[in-house]
């Protein structure tokens, strides 16, 4: 759950405040076939694709300053591109979407790095990649140094610096340095995607955002052991080295259908499960992640929601076939769907949340616990629960089952079935979690959760209660919240009866 939701839809509706980024990185053209396939070739055992259609988009360090743009960002690129027709087209897309591309070079000794792909119904049939595999000259680097330098001293200057490293020879250990020091120096954050086994020349950076293979290969170049695929822990603590030997302050690892995992300094490993949708095409799902990763810290974002919005971003391009930058409305309806999706998750067994209140409380955030029946939700409840949720950060609900309700009611009650009680109650700001018990009272779940602060109605007095000696027991307080009056489920009854 995003720890503050409402702080998360205005960036996105501002554009994230039209914020500068920089990006620096390898460019590439991508160009998909677009075709179907009914045969098989005469001539050899291969498809033949009939050709429908031609689409190009950006690539790389590319595809990442498209995303940014498409968000409503400022974003300043800087890297190179042949002076050929696919350079040509390239730098025409990227200026179409309003990136200022003054910093990149026109090389007439060079062909643009591209990458062709043949598309069969839903199927890539066959990718061709154009490139050299020579390494850039030594002036050409100082050059993109230089620019890089340039822009991100320029006035104004950028909330943030981002490395797209395709491995393509431009992100050299000295350049990626010279640009962290610098940036860290005038307090420009910067992110990281990396390609390669050593991590070294990241060292410094404010973010890096390996894929599961990308850090088990610098896991054993660092540190000389090869981990298994599957032993994930043993991964995130080998990567909490990492980070802390590079001084890198976030860790961000996708981890595909697994979510991601944030590794930061002095927090255990935290995880955010991946959305679950039907997988197209993994390709540039990566450069969404920084790109959100990025735009949302320049917007003063916490990390956690900034990678949650990640997250939801990569759940939307991998659903698409073709490297396509995310927009806007299509962020803000991933939003929408999840939200749903994060009502019915609040709703948990009790081991799941013991496990979310332990997480809350390491986080320093105040618990506040209340219970009851909530059967015919009304103006009264829906008031009382949000005074409640003013007690402290978190507010968990005891909610009565069937059972537990007609122990206490009478077998004419509850109106309303636990299920769709707790749904209702899900969708309400106010409430975090909402757990069932079926006893009497809610005293083994108050004893198991430790709320900070125990709530109830101010009909009752505090030694009447339950939970309030053993809440005071270790610390925390009973608070008794003002009803609304003449609000209640029994008085609705009564009127439907009495009509």
């Amino acid at each position: 759950m995003f720890e503050n939701r409402a702080q998360v839809l205005e960036s996105i509706q501002s554009g994230f405040a039209n914020r500068t980024l920089l990006v620096v990185g390898d460019l590439m053209l991508d160009r998909y076939l677009w075709g179907e396939v009914s045969r098989i070739s005469p001539e050899a055992p291969v498809p033949v694709v009939r050709l429908l259609q031609e689409t190009e988009s950006g690539g790389g360090a590319a595809n990442v300053a498209l995303n940014l743009a498409s968000l409503g960002l400022r974003v300043r690129l800087v890297g190179w591109v042949g002076s050929d027709s696919e350079g040509q087209r390239l730098c025409a897309l990227l200026e179409r979407a309003g990136v200022d591309i003054q910093a990149v070079r026109q090389l007439p000794e060079r062909a643009t790095i591209s990458k062709t792909r043949i598309i069969g119904g839903h199927q890539q049939m066959l990718r061709l990649d154009r490139e050299e595999s020579l390494p850039l000259e030594e002036p050409l680097l100082a050059e993109c140094q230089h620019a890089a330098l340039q822009q991100l001293l320029r006035e104004p200057q950028p909330h943030g610096l981002l490395l797209s490293d395709y491995g393509k020879g431009l992100l050299s250990e000295g350049l990626c340095q010279t640009l962290i020091q610098a940036a860290r120096a005038a307090r420009i954050p910067v992110l990281v995607d990396p390609k390669g086994m050593d991590y070294r020349k990241y060292r410094g950076a404010t973010a890096v955002t390996p894929n599961r293979r990308e850090l088990t290969e610098a896991v054993a170049t660092q540190e000389r052991q090869r981990i298994a695929s599957g032993d994930l822990n043993r991964l995130l603590a080998a990567g909490e080295r990492l980070r802390e030997s590079l001084a890198i302050d976030l860790l961000a690892v996708t981890l595909s259908e697994q979510g991601i995992a944030l590794l930061e300094a002095n927090q255990t490993a935290r995880r955010i499960p991946a959305m679950a949708r039907e997988v197209f095409d993994v390709s540039g799902a990566g450069d969404t992640v920084i790109s959100l990763l990025a735009a949302a810290l320049a917007d003063h974002l916490t990390p956690m929601d900034a990678l949650h919005l990640a997250n939801l971003a990569a759940g939307v391009v991998v659903a698409k076939l073709g490297t396509t930058p995310i927009s806007r409305a299509e962020l803000l309806a991933a939003l929408s769907s999840e939200e749903v999706w994060q009502q019915s998750d609040k709703i948990t067994s009790l081991a799941t949340a013991q496990e979310r209140v332990r997480h809350w409380r390491r986080q320093g955030e105040r618990i506040v616990f209340t219970n009851g029946c909530f059967d015919l939700l009304h103006a009264g409840h829906v008031t009382y629960l949000e005074k409640a949720r003013q007690l402290g950060k978190r507010l968990v609900v005891g909610l009565n089952t069937d059972r537990s309700v007609r122990l206490l009611k009478g077998p004419t009650r509850p109106v309303i079935h636990e299920g769709d009680r707790a749904r209702v109650l899900a969708a309400m700001e106010a409430v975090d979690l909402i757990v069932l018990f079926d006893t009497e009272t809610p005293l083994q779940l108050i004893r198991a959760l430790r709320p900070d602060v125990l709530a109830k109605g101010a009909d009752y007095r505090e030694n009447q209660v339950v939970g309030g000696e053993e809440v005071k027991s270790w610390g925390g307080e009973v608070a008794l919240v003002p009803l609304v009056e003449g609000r209640s489920s029994s008085r609705i009854l009564a009127q439907i009866k009495n009509d």
